[in-house]
C-alpha cells in the first residue's frame, strides 16, 4: 500500500501531476474539494452537514472533513494506495490521518512537496484564470492571500513529515513531463 500526500501551493501543478501519478501507480486520487462536491451534490448526510457550515461562510470542521475522507477510503480498498491532495492542511488533520491509517495498519509512505517561486505560480494561476472561470484565479491579491494561508497553516506540516523522514521536495518548475519524471523517481525509490 503506497500512501502519498502531495503538497504544493495553488498553481504548483498538484492536480495535473495527480492525474499522471494515479494512473501510473494505480492510486486513488483523493482531492478534498472533489470529495466535498460529491457529498454535497449527492446530498449525503455528511454533505448536508458540510453545506450548513459553508452556507454560513464557515470552514467545515476537521471531524466532518475527516469522516468524508474515511468514508471514501473505505469504499475504495481495491487500489494500490491513495494520493492525498489538499489534505492534510493542518497539523491536527495530519495527526488524525495518521490515526485513521494506523487503524488499518497503513501509514503515509511519503509526502512530496512541489516547490516553485510564488511569482511564477501567481502567473500560472492568472493564466489559468483566463479559462477556469474561478474568480479566485483572476485576482492577484486573492492568490497571494491563499499563499499566506498556505504558509501559515500547511507549510508547518513539512517539518512534521521531515521528522518522520517522509518529506521529499521536488522542483515544480519545468514541463509537465519533466516534473512527472522527478515525482516518479521519488516514488520509485520509496
Amino acid at each position: 500500500m503506497i500512501n502519498i500526500v502531495l503538497f504544493g501551493k495553488p498553481g504548483s501543478g498538484k492536480g495535473t501531476q495527480a492525474e499522471f501519478l494515479k494512473e501510473k501507480y494505480n492510486l486513488m486520487h483523493l482531492s478534498t474539494g472533489d470529495i466535498f462536491r460529491f457529498n454535497i451534490k449527492n446530498e449525503t448526510e455528511l454533505g448536508k452537514l458540510a453545506k450548513t457550515y459553508m452556507d454560513n461562510g464557515d470552514l467545515v470542521p476537521d471531524e466532518v472533513t475527516i469522516k468524508m475522507l474515511e468514508d471514501t477510503v473505505d469504499k475504495n480498498l481495491d487500489v494500490a494506495g491513495f494520493l492525498f491532495d489538499g489534505f492534510p492542511r493542518t497539523l491536527a488533520q495530519a495527526i488524525e490521518l495518521d490515526t485513521f491509517l494506523d487503524s488499518k495498519s497503513w501509514e503515509i509512505t511519503a509526502t512530496i512537496g512541489l516547490e516553485a517561486d510564488d511569482d511564477i505560480l501567481v502567473q500560472r494561476i492568472l493564466e489559468r484564470g483566463k479559462t477556469s472561470g474561478r474568480s479566485d484565479d483572476q485576482d492577484e491579491d486573492k492568490i497571494r492571500h491563499r499563499y499566506q494561508e498556505y504558509n501559515e497553516k500547511t507549510a508547518p506540516l513539512m517539518e512534521f513529515y521531515k521528522k518522520q523522514n517522509k518529506f521529499y521536495p521536488v522542483d515544480g518548475i519545468g514541463s509537465i513531463a519533466e516534473i512527472t519524471e522527478r515525482l516518479s523517481k521519488v516514488i520509485d525509490n520509496l
